[in-house]
């Protein structure tokens, strides 16, 4: 009992701010996508620290790692042999995956599918005016509930569609909401997803998507054959909580039987994939900054591809 508690302790102290003694009060260049904050004592009581907001932009800093009073009380890579030792020569028992914009992305862009099919239903708006009213109609509050994706998602979408195009046909809201359940609508971010994710599973690390979408995800990773790849799925219309509420991480992780500071999150929004996942207790990677392809993911974890 006594382990578990200083592992989680460790864990959330090097997932939310990693100290290291260092110069004054300014903000100091961005590590791997995560700005340094220095912290001065002008008294010289406890000396200077650099906060990094995320392990893995500690980890990219070759500095000394020092605690207060300027002792060493963990090196970060020190920390990574101590998970490689809890967990068999891994630094994580599983992995989380954001889906649209780090599993897969749209193969065209939105607007200028919401035009062509639209077309025909008397859509006249430019590319751009439709995708500057998609961004507006998008930020608004949705009022209809607490969950934007609810079930199969209809009733946000239709306001979606309509909003950005100014066309409330429901022959092409139906249209436009079946082609993105298709293999033509996605495609995935990096082609070596399957073998890096095969790769991972052999080692033992288990797979969950978690991800703010309606119920055609599943439907959608069918039919670019990548659902089998993970051991669960944590969809924000399924469990009713969106990013970043911890609430979806923490699903991830009981379906897949592991504790969230086992578990690592890799998204490309800041807010609901990295500080969403840490609220959980789970360490979090930026996509895009902190890593930009799955091996990499896989080889900070501790397996090689």
């Amino acid at each position: 009992m006594a382990l578990m508690a200083c592992r989680t302790k460790v864990s959330r102290v090097l997932n939310s701010s990693l100290i290291e003694k260092t110069g004054f009060l300014r903000t100091g260049t961005s590590v791997n996508g995560f700005s340094g904050r220095i912290l001065d004592d002008p008294c010289r009581r406890i000396g200077h620290f650099r906060c990094y907001s995320s392990f893995s932009a500690a980890v990219a800093s070759n500095e000394p790692r020092l605690g207060l009073g300027g002792f060493e009380v963990l090196g970060l890579k020190d920390y990574y042999e101590y998970r490689k030792s809890l967990y068999g020569e891994i630094t994580h028992k599983a992995l989380l995956v954001d889906a649209v914009g780090t599993l897969l992305v749209p193969s065209q862009p939105m607007a200028e599918i919401y035009r062509k099919i639209g077309e025909k239903y008397g859509v006249e708006y430019s590319e751009t005016e439709i995708l500057n009213r998609y961004r507006r109609a998008y930020s608004q509050p949705w009022g209809k509930s607490r969950l934007r994706y609810v079930n199969d998602g209809r009733p946000f979408w239709q306001y979606i569609v309509s909003s950005s195009t100014g066309c409330s046909d429901s022959q092409y809201f139906e249209e436009l909401y079946h082609y993105y359940t298709t293999e033509e609508a996605w495609h995935l971010c990096d082609p070596d997803a399957e073998r890096v994710f095969m790769s991972l599973r052999k080692a033992g690390v288990k797979l969950a998507v978690v991800s703010n979408f309606d119920t055609r995800l599943r439907p959608v990773l069918q039919a670019l054959n990548c659902d089998d790849w993970f051991d669960a799925m944590a969809v924000s219309a399924e469990v009713e909580a969106e990013k970043p509420n911890p609430t979806i991480f923490l699903k991830a992780c009981e379906l897949l039987g592991v504790t969230p500071e086992e578990a690592v999150h890799v998204g490309d929004d800041r807010r609901n994939d990295i500080w969403g996942a840490r609220d959980a207790g789970c360490d979090a990677w930026l996509w895009g900054s902190d890593v930009h392809s799955f091996k990499e993911v896989a080889q900070r974890i501790g397996v090689q591809v």
